[in-house]
Order: structure tokens, then sequence, then C-alpha cells
């Protein structure tokens, strides 16, 4: 009988795979937080279903929701506009489609918030960065002190 050989690309494939199924166990959500953001995609709006963020719950801590934004003071909001609207002149920030997205963004975020404020459970909603989504649209989040 002949002994299996593995080459070296086998054992990248098998490395990626591992990888993929560690990433995928580590950031999957429990079920409230699943629930909320359930939720979330039952109640929201026609606008905030389509919004090209997922505005969503990370995970619940106690009767803590906190909810993934591509906001904050680390990110400008118009390298956020630029990947929400590729079409929008975010170099004019008087632009009043500029103007608009940055309003229908903070809008949607607090939608977004007010549906999971509302549940069983919850008593508080804090806000965290999300690097996982801003890192696959090319966005470098700067290192949590």
């Amino acid at each position: 009988m002949k002994a299996l050989k593995l080459r070296t690309w086998h054992w990248i494939v098998l490395a990626l795979v591992v990888a993929w199924v560690t990433d995928w166990f580590i950031q999957r959500p429990d079920g409230q937080t699943r629930a909320l953001n359930a939720t979330i995609a039952a109640e929201g709006s026609a606008e905030l279903k389509a919004y090209p963020y997922p505005f969503r719950v990370l995970r619940v801590e106690g009767d803590k929701a906190v909810m993934g934004t591509p906001r904050s003071r680390d990110v400008s909001v118009t390298r956020i506009i630029k990947v929400l609207y590729p079409d929008i002149n975010v170099l004019d920030t008087n632009d009043p489609a500029f103007i608009a997205a940055q309003k229908e963004l903070a809008g949607l975020q607090f939608e977004a918030r007010d549906i999971v404020a509302r549940q069983a459970g919850i008593k508080t909603v804090t806000w965290e960065i999300d690097r996982h989504w801003l890192g696959a649209h090319g966005i470098d989040v700067p290192a949590k002190p």
C-alpha cells in the first residue's frame, strides 16, 4: 500500500481551512445576539434593510448590547461615505449628497440602536468600531490603546 504523501499545497489548504473554521467559531454570535440581529432585520425600515452597512449586535454582555459601527474618532466619516457611496464626492464636505449621506448614516444607526434598546433584557447599548467590516473594505483602523 502506498503511503499518503502530502505536498506543500495540501498543508497550505489545510491551514487555510483550519483558520477559516477557527475564525467562524470565534465570531459566531450567541443565541441572544442572533435574536437581536433577527429583530433588527424584522423591525427595521426598508432603508435600514437596504443600507450598505449592516448595523448589527456584535455581542451581549449582561444587559448591555454592543453594536458595531463604521464611525469612530479613528476613522473619518469621509472614508466611510466613500466606501458606502463611491459616487459621492467626499472631497467637498459641503456637497448636499455628502451631507445627506452623513445624516442617513447617523439616522439609520440610531434606528438600529432604538430597535435593540427596546428589547427585553437590554438596558444599554454601546458602540464598538467594526474593525472586521472596515478591514474587509480596505480601511485600516489604528490599534486599540
